[in-house]
C-alpha cells in the first residue's frame, strides 16, 4: 500500500514534533548555560537500521553527524530500556564535549521501531583543559575524557560525571538527555501503537523516499556541471587549504575534497563524519530547504575526502577546533563551490568565536554570533549564529548571574559587514571584564582572511581579538586578572554585486 500525499506530510509533521518536545523537554531540564540559555543541542529520530528519519531543526554539525553515532551500536544486541552513551569522535561522535545519548524504541509486541538519539555540548568533558576546547591540543587524550560506546548502568552516568569538572551540573544535564530521549521513546511507541508498526515503516520509507525524490529532482534542475572552490583557515604559525570540486551528474552530486591540507598536528582536524555534516547542510540550504530533514536527502549526494587528510583524520587526532571551526569553514566551500552552478550567497562570518572561561567552580562555554553573506534578493543578518552553529546568544543577565564576569559591551559592530547591492550582515562585539582571576581560551577563524564578497561584493571586516587593547592570535589562550578585559570582535559577511 502506497502512502498517499496528506498522509506522508502528516506523518512527517508528526515525527518533526516528536523532535521538537524532545528538545524543548532537553533545554527546559538542563542546568548549564550553554544547554539551557544557547539551546546548544540536538534531537533526532532513526529507523530501525540507523538511517536518520526526523529531526529537529537544530545544530547542523550535530544532526549531521549523528547518524555515526546510532551506526557505532546497531551490531549490539538492543532490549526495552537500554540506553547508550559515547562521545569518541572516531566512534560516531564530533568532539568530546559534544555527548550523544542513544535510546533503542521497541513496540508492545517487543519488535525495534528505531533509535531516539539526543546530543549535547557540555560546558566540561574532563582532561587537562578546562571546557575540552583547548587552543594547542596535538592528540584527542588531550582533549579531555573519551567515551567509547558504552551501555549505561546504574550507575554510568555518575561515574562519567565525576570524571568531569563540576560534577553535578554535568549529571544534572546528562539526565536532562536521558529525560529527552524518554520522551521521544514514549511517543514513538504510541505513535506506532496508533498507527500499527508495519504502517509506521511503510511510512518513515516514504519520508526518506520523498526527501530523495527532492533532492533528486533538484540536483537534475541545475543539470550537469563542474565547479571548484578553495579556503584557507589559520591554525597557529600559518595556513592550511581545504578544497573541493563539486560534480552534478543527472541526478547525483559527488562533492571530492581531495588535495586538502594533510592533517595537522593542531586541533582543526575533522572525522569524516564531521565533514560529512556540513557539506550536506550546505547541500540542503542552497537545493532544497524546505524538503523534510531525513536521511533521504543525502542519498544523492557523494562525500569524497582522503583518509589522513585535515577532513578525513586519522583516530586519535585532535578535533576540538575541527568541529566547530573546520565545519564552518566546509560549508563555505561546499556553498561557494556549487555557486558556480546555481545561485549562492556571498562568504558570512564562517566561525563560530568559541570562548570558554574558567576557574575552580566554574566552566563556561559559549559560541558567539556574527555577521552573515548577503544574498541575490537580501542583505545579509546582523549579530546571528547561523550555519554550523544555530544557537543562541547567552543573554547579559544569565551570564553575570552563573559567572564573576561584568559584560562590559554587547552590540553589533556597525560597519564591519561588506558592501555592494546588497550588503553583508555585521558582526558582534562582546567585551567581557573578569571580577575574579579565572582562564580563557579562544578558538576562532577569520582573523587573517576576511569573509570574500561575491559578483563585485565587497569582503566583510576581518574578527578581532583582543586582551587589555593587545590583539590576540586566532587561536590564545591565557589567564585574566581581576579587572581584565577580553573583547571579541567577530566578522562581518561578505557583500553582493557591485553598488
Amino acid at each position: 500500500m502506497s502512502v498517499d500525499p496528506v498522509t506522508l506530510q502528516v506523518l512527517a509533521g508528526g515525527l518533526a514534533s516528536i523532535c521538537d518536545e524532545m528538545g524543548a523537554v532537553l533545554i527546559r531540564s538542563a542546568h548549564s548555560p550553554n544547554i539551557k540559555e544557547r539551546e546548544d543541542c540536538s534531537t533526532a529520530l532513526f529507523d530501525p537500521g540507523g538511517e536518520l528519519v526526523m529531526q529537529a531543526e537544530h545544530i547542523p554539525v550535530h544532526l549531521g553527524s549523528m547518524p555515526a553515532a546510532v551506526e557505532a551500536i546497531l551490531e549490539h544486541e538492543h532490549a526495552d530500556g537500554d540506553l547508550w552513551i559515547l562521545n569518541d569522535p572516531f566512534a560516531g561522535g564530533t568532539h568530546l564535549p559534544d555527548i550523544t545519548l542513544i535510546s533503542p524504541v521497541f513496540s508492545v509486541q517487543g519488535e525495534l521501531l528505531g533509535f531516539a538519539a539526543s546530543r549535547a555540548h557540555h560546558a566540561d568533558v574532563g582532561g587537562p583543559t578546562p571546557g575540552g576546547m583547548p587552543a594547542d591540543s596535538h592528540s584527542l587524550d588531550e582533549e579531555g575524557v573519551v567515551i567509547p560506546p558504552t551501555r549505561v548502568g546504574e550507575r554510568t552516568l555518575q561515574e562519567l560525571a565525576e570524571r568531569m569538572r563540576n560534577p553535578a551540573q554535568r549529571l544534572a544535564d546528562l539526565r536532562a538527555q536521558r529525560a529527552a530521549n524518554e520522551l521521544g521513546r514514549r511517543r514513538l511507541a504510541e505513535l506506532a501503537s496508533e498507527l500499527g508498526v508495519a504502517a509506521l515503516r511503510e511510512g518513515t520509507d516514504a519520508v526518506l523516499g520523498y526527501g530523495e525524490r527532492r533532492t533528486r529532482a533538484a540536483l537534475a534542475a541545475l543539470g550537469n556541471g563542474s565547479a571548484e572552490a578553495r579556503e584557507r583557515m589559520e591554525p597557529a604559525g600559518g595556513e592550511l587549504e581545504l578544497r573541493v570540486v563539486a560534480t552534478i551528474a543527472g541526478e547525483e552530486l559527488t562533492l571530492d575534497f581531495s588535495g586538502s591540507s594533510p592533517q595537522v598536528p593542531g586541533n582543526l582536524n575533522c572525522p569524516l563524519p564531521v565533514t560529512r555534516s556540513a557539506a550536506l547542510f550546505a547541500v540542503r540550504a542552497l537545493l532544497d530547504p524546505e524538503a523534510p530533514p531525513s536521511a533521504g536527502g543525502h542519498r544523492p549526494v557523494r562525500i569524497v575526502a582522503e583518509e589522513g587528510s585535515v577532513l578525513n583524520a586519522r583516530p586519535g587526532a585532535a578535533v576540538a577546533a575541527g568541529n566547530v571551526e573546520t565545519s564552518s569553514r566546509v560549508a563555505d566551500l561546499v556553498i561557494a563551490a556549487l555557486g558556480g552552478l546555481t545561485e549562492a550567497p556571498a562568504q558570512g562570518q564562517g566561525t563560530m568565536n568559541n570562548l570558554t572561561l574558567s576557574a575552580a567552580g566554574f566552566t563556561y562555554y559559549e559560541t558567539i554570533g556574527g555577521g552573515q553573506g548577503a544574498c541575490p534578493e537580501a542583505d545579509g543578518p546582523s549579530a546571528v549564529h547561523v550555519a554550523m552553529s544555530n544557537t543562541l546568544n547567552t543573554p547579559i543577565e544569565a551570564l553575570e548571574a552563573e559567572l564573576p564576569v561584568r559584560v562590559r559591551e554587547l552590540s553589533v559592530r556597525r560597519g564591519s559587514g561588506g558592501g555592494g547591492r546588497r550588503r553583508g550582515g555585521d558582526g558582534v562585539v562582546r567585551e567581557i571584564e573578569a571580577l575574579a582571576p579565572m582562564r580563557f581560551t579562544l578558538l576562532t577563524e577569520r582573523r587573517r582572511f576576511p569573509p570574500r564578497g561575491r559578483d563585485g561584493g565587497g569582503d566583510g571586516e576581518r574578527g578581532r581579538n583582543l586582551l587589555n587593547g593587545t590583539e590576540l592570535e586566532p587561536k590564545a589562550q591565557g589567564e585574566l586578572a581581576q579587572g581584565d578585559r577580553l573583547r571579541i570582535e567577530t566578522p562581518g559577511g561578505g557583500g553582493l554585486g557591485s553598488e
